[in-house]
Order: structure tokens, then C-alpha cells, then sequence
């Protein structure tokens, strides 16, 4: 029989006209959705029968038509367009918080943090400051995942149980520091689909991109 398999799909900000980006750069840009896309993407998967979910519902691997949604940075847009958008279809989904981020132009105060988390959505962590990861030694790894993970904790007064790795940059010091500071999960950036014998340390994800086309994203999942 073959292992069920579940496509995460990995989101960044989303632009509306007449709103500044968080960040100009091209190379940012490129990850930055319109709102409209996105809408389109999320309605296309109702219509197919599929449903939305967080990676702590992902992991459980419950039915064959789940996809995981997940947001990395804490851009402002999370809770502006995406959760609204997510809650009408019935959508769950993870937002990884960078903390150093917050309280930032174009990213989540902490009350709108608190409040995104009082919708439902599963909040994970995104790093201290947005470092890669690999770059790093280990009393950086421990400040950028362990020491992150205890803020964001303060903050909402719950566990933080899950991390995605900044740039996608990741090694096996990674997955051992998260074990360690008591995440459940690591996401990379590696494209493949996750199924129930996938390290949960390397969870793969799939970038949706300002140039992913409708059907292109139809044929991700």
C-alpha cells in the first residue's frame, strides 16, 4: 500500500494594492503573493475537496486530502488577509513568527500575534532574527531556535511546538538543538511532499511563488 502523502505548502507576505511591502527587494518580492492569488489558490483546493491545515494537524495524517499551510516571517498580512481568507473556507494553517520581527513596520505587534492565535491558527517559530542557521555556532543555533521559542512562549503563554528554518538553510546541528529546546518539528525548504515515515526534523515544504501560476500550484498538490 502506498504511504500517504501530504504536500506543505510555504507562504511569505501578501500584497494589496495601495499597501507597502514589508520589503522592496527583488529577491523578497518574488515570494510575495497578491491577496487575489492567494484566494484563488485556497478557493481552488475547496473546490477539489481538499482542506487546509496546520502542521501539528498535518502530522497526524488523519485523511488523504489534507494540505498543510504555513507562513513564514509574522508579516502584518497574516492576520489582515490570510486568516480572514482562511477562517471563511474553514482553513486551518501555521504562521512562523520571527521574533525580532515583531512590533516591525509590516510585521505582527504582539497583540496581533496574541490575536491570530485567539482565531485558532497555530503560531511556530521562525528564528530570533532571521539568521541562516547555518552559518551559525551552537550558542547562535541555541539563541536563533531555543532562545526564540522561549519568547514567543511569553508571549502567548502556551508551548511553541514547531520551527521552519529561515532561507531553508539547515544541517543536522538544526534538528538537534530544536529536538533538544522541545519542538516537535523542523520545515526546511526541501520540495518534497511529507508522509508519516518523514523525519520530523526535515519536513520538506513547496515555496508558492509571485509567478506560480493557478495551474502550476494546481499540480503541486
Amino acid at each position: 500500500m502506498n504511504e500517504q502523502r501530504i504536500v506543505f505548502l510555504m507562504y511569505h507576505e501578501l500584497e494589496e494594492t495601495g499597501r507597502r511591502l514589508g520589503q522592496s527587494e527583488p529577491g523578497y518580492v518574488r515570494y510575495v503573493l497578491r491577496v487575489a492569488d492567494f484566494q484563488a489558490q485556497m478557493e481552488l483546493l475547496r473546490s477539489k475537496g481538499w482542506r487546509g491545515v496546520s502542521v501539528g494537524e498535518a502530522i497526524r495524517f488523519t485523511d488523504d486530502k489534507l494540505v498543510a499551510v504555513t507562513f513564514d516571517d509574522g508579516s502584518e498580512t497574516d492576520l489582515l488577509f490570510a486568516a480572514p481568507l482562511l477562517k471563511r473556507l474553514g482553513f486551518g494553517a501555521t504562521f512562523y513568527v520571527t521574533t525580532r520581527f515583531l512590533d516591525q513596520p509590516g510585521y505582527l505587534s504582539h497583540a496581533q500575534l496574541r490575536e491570530l492565535r485567539a482565531l485558532g491558527f497555530e503560531i511556530g517559530c521562525h528564528s530570533m532574527t532571521h539568521a541562516y542557521l547555518t552559518d551559525l555556532d551552537s550558542d547562535g543555533l541555541r539563541r536563533e531556535i531555543a532562545e526564540a521559542k522561549t519568547h514567543l512562549e511569553q508571549i502567548l503563554g502556551e508551548r511553541i511546538e514547531h520551527f521552519s528554518c529561515p532561507g531553508g538553510r539547515y544541517d543536522r546541528r538544526v534538528a538537534q538543538v530544536a529536538a533538544q529546546a522541545g519542538y516537535r518539528t523542523v520545515a526546511t525548504s526541501q520540495i518534497r511532499a511529507n508522509s508519516m515515515s518523514t523525519d520530523r526534523f526535515t519536513l520538506g515544504r513547496v515555496a508558492v511563488m509571485r509567478s506560480t501560476s493557478l495551474h502550476a500550484f494546481e499540480e503541486i498538490y
